[in-house]
């Protein structure tokens, strides 16, 4: 198959994500929590479009929204999400579900292509709620406790309230059926830009970072700023201030070629600017694909906390509240990827990590999966900025297609 002899419409695929990209526009991005009403929107606007894809459309009870398919054969399942980060870019999460669509149309409706694709739209990937919702109910990974206790991490609104006033209260949570799937193929934009600095179209994922969060605790002692002398003062402000520098210090050494960490958050209590704060929180992330660096800089956080806790004034508690197992994709997903790339995009294509979170790293808990990048103008994502080229994109589709072909002909 030749490049301009490629079933995908590019021109449909630009059409659908400028159609998506309408709900909850904001500035040249989209503002589209999760459940939020442009996101419920996107979800009933692709249940819409799946018929013609030759696919049953089905909204679960947690979100999830799925397309499957009566064609006989293998089956192979793709997608990505719909909801965004606030006020952040128009083609993560939705880039991948219209690849799956343009896949489903390309394919189920040819007799001379074995097998179907199936498409999943995956809840709350980015996290308004939890830690990948949608996937991780799909593959029997989350409780109806879980669900009882999430809440909107903006505004404290309860999940189950969230569900309710979205008319899925009520509804079964579809999860995986054994067998029935070949595996799972992912496509996004890559949020980085080594494909765009190298000049490359594909990137073929081997990996997905695991993600570990960490609550950091700092208690002093709060007391009038303008009276509470230097010497005697317990500031958990500037305890955390100076834990942070302490990070930058010593995790380089024992760190990967590839880790990174990040201070996403400080709070500090009671917040006012002739208080010395008597408590302060930060929320600490560190991210690998080797369990055994994690393994390590964590050992290093809590020796670090026990030391300045014990040096005081302060005391220092820190605490893991996520956990996010780093996933390798299959060799099977890079070997179709490259040879699609290879024949419609001038074998333009790197085998690289990933180094942000997604659905494909739950989805390979279960079966093979593989994740597929296309290139992200001047590396910028969750910013309403984030954007990718027309060329790009419809490049990306096509590789996409015939990497999901090569891999139901087997």
């Amino acid at each position: 198959m030749s490049d301009h002899a490629s079933p995908v419409d590019g021109a449909r695929v630009l059409a659908d994500l400028t159609a998506l990209r309408c709900f909850g526009a904001y500035k040249t991005g989209v503002h589209k929590p999760t459940f939020s009403a442009p996101h419920l929107a996107s979800l009933h606007w692709l249940a819409e479009k799946l018929p013609d894809a030759g696919l049953r459309a089905t909204i679960d009870g947690i979100g999830n929204v799925f397309g499957t398919s009566a064609k006989p054969g293998l089956k192979l399942l793709a997608g990505s999400h719909l909801e965004s980060q606030n006020y952040a870019g128009w083609l993560d999460g939705p880039l991948g579900v219209i690849y799956a669509l343009e896949a489903a149309r390309v394919i189920n409706r040819d007799p001379g292509i074995p097998g179907a694709v199936e498409v999943a739209s995956w809840c709350d990937e980015e996290g308004h709620f939890g830690s990948l919702l949608g996937s991780r109910s799909y593959i029997g990974d989350v409780s109806e406790a879980e669900l009882d206790a999430a809440r909107d991490r903006s505004n404290g609104r309860p999940m189950r309230e969230a569900l309710r006033d979205a008319g899925l209260e009520g509804r079964p949570r579809i999860t995986a059926e054994p067998g029935r799937h070949i595996g799972y193929l992912e496509a996004h934009i890559e949020q980085g830009d080594t494909l765009e600095s190298g000049g490359l179209a594909i990137g073929v994922v081997t990996s997905i970072v695991g993600i570990w969060q960490y609550r950091i605790a700092f208690v002093g002692e709060q007391n009038h700023a303008g009276t509470t002398r230097m010497a005697v003062r317990k500031d958990a402000g500037l305890a955390l201030a100076k834990f942070c520098v302490a990070i930058d210090q010593r995790f380089p050494a024992i760190s990967g070629p590839r880790t990174v960490w990040t201070t996403g958050r400080i709070r500090l209590e009671p917040g006012a600017p002739s208080i010395i704060p008597g408590e302060a929180e930060m929320l600490f992330q560190i991210r690998d694909d080797d369990p055994a660096v994690i393994e390590r800089l964590e050992a290093l956080l809590h020796g670090m906390a026990d030391d300045a806790s014990a040096q005081g004034p302060c005391r220092v508690v820190v605490e893991r509240v996520r956990t996010g197992a780093p996933a390798r994709m299959d060799p099977m997903f890079h070997r179709a990827i490259e040879a699609a790339s290879a024949e419609l995009a001038g074998g333009r294509s790197l085998r690289m990590p990933s180094g942000a979170g997604h659905d494909a790293q739950v989805l390979a808990r279960i079966m093979p999966a593989g994740m597929l990048f296309v290139p992200s103008i001047g590396g910028v994502s969750h910013h309403w900025t984030e954007d990718t080229s027309d060329a790009d994109i419809v490049t990306g589709a096509r590789v996409f297609v015939e990497a999901c072909r090569r891999l139901l002909a087997g």
